[in-house]
């Protein structure tokens, strides 16, 4: 289709537009809103002529072809999980797990947006999930044990107003074991709570920290109460309890003896102790870890201990007697050892479940710090690989390196390293976990949880920067592979205003921060930590529309005001390796005034045009969601010589209803064309950067069982156009744990 039928299109819409507004001048019409009906109404069948023309019209097939839509085809791909589509995928962490002996795996997680909290995995593959343990304020929990009949989770409910059913009052919550038969359906019993009569109620103030079985019992341990308690497992009545200070996870030895975690607490290392079934304290104890975090028993009879604290190994104790360590599996210092970050089978990092079969073989999970996502792996007795599950993203998104022409993709925890010439999926590796909180305990994404993702290379240096889902932070991270490895290193951050004139993050962390207003924190003696002589701070208005950072490493930063630009100039690099910002030499830029609320801002240096978004006078917000990028995106051309008329502005799918069905969650640039994608159904608008026409549009493909959930993050989408004239479109996909990778020629 050629620009002159749609030159043709728009003339003839603004011919009616001045024909309908003469009559309503003359006050054939008076109100507007018959005016709006009209000219809506009749520019809309234009519009509907035009998109059956495009769909008749003659279209070239470029060289990937997989799904097609319009002029374009195109393959969808993905990021960060083993499995792409489908219900049975790998759950978003795992935060308890149990292995029975024919190496069938059960795993708890507080939460997983596709309602996975709690897997069952073996061979390698997800088998199903325990049916009913999301939504109506229905969460899981971090302990899971199973019988000969059946499998015990911990999780809560929540409090639920006006309900028929029985569920706790609101502002209630149950902190219960809920039982559940062999395929995962729950199983009731007489004193049952719950709609179904499945739930245990263990504390109304308390979550379940670790759970057990032997024989008729059930041993469910309570840490902020100090308490494990017995219940009958058929009638599922309490039969006694015993104190145990901090008790966590629980396991049962092959004389039937309890280990019990009692967890770290502050600077108090954790320890491992042991008890008899009737809750009398014995006087074997292991002292020597720090901060153990998962327990189990091998085929030979030895306790193992995952142990989370600096070693990141799997420790194995001979307990016949008083225990003695025989064995460790995995690296010491796990994922920090070698080349800090570098991904290898047998370093680990953030354990929180390991088990054994009968036959020897080990299983261990990984989430890495601040739940960065499940790892899960098997391990022969010979301590070689088996398999490994993924499913590392969770509200993330991914860029690329530029300099690595879209081969090595980064998250915010994590780096990948691409190879297009595989299937989808198969494409991409796990290459680097990028968080090291024994050396960086101040890291903000230990503290925070950032979702949106942006690599730049800075007078040829690599930074990472990430922001948040409200736009409330930019976070900056430097790389020194010398001394670091893959690790990205705290280096700045930016933080706005507090809208109630507090500071500006609530609680203890960072220390030393301004006690209001905003700031901007530079790590000047190169140590990863928010030192009081590190911050710059200023105030200015509280409410943020979005971020950039452009090429040259200038930060630009919208206001939803009438004077809302804001441009900080970089400054250099200091001697630490950190680029330099402050409020002295920032700029304030008048808003466009076609703007009255803007969202998003990107700035290209080398062409000196900028993009922004935002809701116009034409098309003004119907509610206030903060997070989208508005009703329209204009182009201005010649922006650092002044220039405020756009050279195009189009209107994107945005809210006209004040319900939400319909907007834009995000924008991105790259190449000859402007990227969008919409909130709830995650459709990618694909327009001509040159004239801001809507050329294409595309949705998830087969490969991905062509769906996706909610795109809820200001930054949740990212073009990237690669030498080859290969265009890579990343989306986030939270609903299934992944990010989405369309791939096609320009």
């Amino acid at each position: 289709m050629n620009n002159t039928f749609f030159t043709h299109i728009r003339k003839t819409c603004h011919k009616i537009y001045q024909y309908i507004n003469s009559l309503v001048n003359r006050k054939y019409w008076r109100k507007k809103i018959i005016f709006n009906i009209l000219l809506g109404v009749t520019c809309g069948l234009m519009v509907t002529f035009a998109g059956m023309a495009m769909d008749f019209a003659t279209t070239k097939t470029p060289k990937i072809a997989k799904t097609k839509t319009s002029e374009v085809t195109y393959i969808t791909s993905w990021l960060g999980n083993t499995i792409g589509n489908g219900k049975l995928r790998v759950q978003n962490n795992i935060e308890g797990m149990y292995v029975k002996d024919d190496g069938t795996i059960y795993t708890n997680s507080i939460w997983d947006e596709a309602g996975s909290e709690a897997g069952v995995y073996k061979d390698g593959k997800p088998i199903f999930v325990l049916e009913d343990t999301h939504g109506w304020y229905r969460l899981g929990g971090k302990a899971i044990t199973v019988n000969n009949k059946y499998i015990y989770l911990a999780m809560s409910q929540g409090g639920l107003d006006k309900t028929k059913q029985d569920y706790p009052p609101k502002g209630q919550t149950w902190y219960c074991v809920r039982r559940y038969d062999l395929k995962g359906k729950p199983a009731p019993f007489g004193k049952g709570n719950g709609w179904d009569k499945s739930m245990l109620i263990t504390s109304k103030s308390n979550a379940v920290t670790g759970l057990a079985t032997i024989d008729n019992q059930l041993f469910v341990s309570n840490a902020n109460e100090n308490m494990v308690r017995v219940y009958n497992t058929e009638t599922m009545e309490e039969i006694t309890s015993f104190s145990v200070t901090n008790p966590g996870n629980i396991t049962i030895d092959k004389k039937g003896g309890l280990w019990i975690i009692q967890k770290k607490k502050g600077s108090t290392p954790g320890k491992v102790v042991n008890y008899s079934q009737t809750g009398k304290k014995l006087p074997q104890q292991i002292i020597d870890i720090d901060e153990p975090s998962a327990l189990a028993i091998d085929n030979r009879g030895r306790l193992l201990i995952g142990e989370n604290g600096v070693s990141q190994q799997v420790l194995i104790y001979n307990i016949n007697n008083q225990p003695v360590r025989v064995d460790t599996f995995g690296d010491k210092n796990g994922i920090f050892s070698g080349v800090p970050g570098e991904v290898k089978n047998s370093k680990l990092y953030g354990i929180t479940g390991v088990g054994a079969d009968a036959t020897g073989n080990l299983y261990i999970n990984n989430n890495g710090f601040n739940r960065s996502g499940t790892d899960l792996r098997k391990f022969s007795l010979s301590g070689q690989i088996q398999w490994q599950l993924l499913g590392l993203i969770f509200v993330d998104n991914a860029d690329t390196d530029p300099k690595t022409d879209g081969v090595h993709l980064f998250t915010k925890q994590e780096e990948y390293v691409m190879d297009y010439s595989k299937p989808p999926g198969k494409d991409w590796t796990y290459k680097a976990y990028t968080v090291n909180p024994f050396k960086y305990p101040q890291d903000p994404r230990l503290h925070t949880s950032p979702d949106g993702t942006w690599m730049r290379r800075i007078q040829g240096k690599p930074f990472l920067f990430l922001t948040d889902m409200f736009g409330s932070f930019l976070q900056i991270y430097r790389f020194q592979p010398n001394t670091d490895g893959k690790i990205a290193i705290p280096a700045g951050m930016f933080v706005g205003t507090n809208d109630k004139g507090e500071q500006a993050i609530s609680g203890n962390w960072p220390p030393s921060q301004p006690t209001k207003g905003e700031w901007i924190w530079r790590d000047i003696n190169g140590n990863g930590a928010f030192e009081k002589n590190e911050y710059d701070s200023s105030q200015d208005y509280p409410y943020m529309g979005g971020w950039w950072v452009d090429s040259k490493g200038d930060i630009w930063k919208t206001l939803r005001t009438q004077d809302g630009i804001r441009r900080y100039p970089l400054q250099g690099i200091d001697a630490k390796g950190n680029p330099i910002y402050n409020y002295s030499s920032m700029q304030k830029i008048q808003t466009p005034s076609i703007f009255k609320d803007l969202r998003r801002i990107e700035y290209f240096p080398e062409t000196d045009i900028m993009y922004l978004s935002g809701f116009t006078m034409e098309h003004p917000a119907f509610a206030d969601d903060a997070k989208v990028i508005g009703s329209e995106i204009a182009r201005f051309d010649n922006w650092s010589k002044g220039n405020r008329t756009p050279k195009w502005r189009t209107v994107v799918p945005y809210d006209t209803t004040g319900k939400g069905q319909v907007s834009t969650a995000a924008m991105s640039i790259a190449g000859d064309y402007v990227f969008a994608v919409t909130v709830k159904t995650a459709e990618v608008y694909v327009y001509k950067s040159a004239t801001g026409e809507l050329v294409r549009k595309m949705t998830p493909g087969p490969e991905v069982g062509k769906e996706s959930g909610w795109v809820d993050i200001p930054y949740g989408i990212r073009g990237f156009r690669r030498a080859n004239g290969e265009y890579l479109v990343f989306v986030e996909e939270n609903w299934k744990g992944k990010v989405l990778i369309y791939r096609f020629n320009g």
